[in-house]
């Protein structure tokens, strides 16, 4: 997976099953989150991601 596809799941997944709220495995976000980091992402880039996603 290349470092911009790693980043908008990680985004996609932290909306989906992250936060307060989560009644998911949090596992989920953090396993994304951790292939984004891996891929060479930020947490600057995938935060931009994730205001991205909220605003499409």
């Amino acid at each position: 997976m290349d470092q911009q596809k790693a980043i908008e799941e990680a985004a996609r997944e932290v909306l989906a099953h992250g936060g307060p709220d989560c009644r998911t495995d949090p596992h989920i976000a953090t396993e994304a989150m951790g292939r984004a980091l891996d891929a060479g992402a930020t947490h600057d880039c995938i935060a931009a991601e994730m205001r991205r996603q909220r605003g499409a």
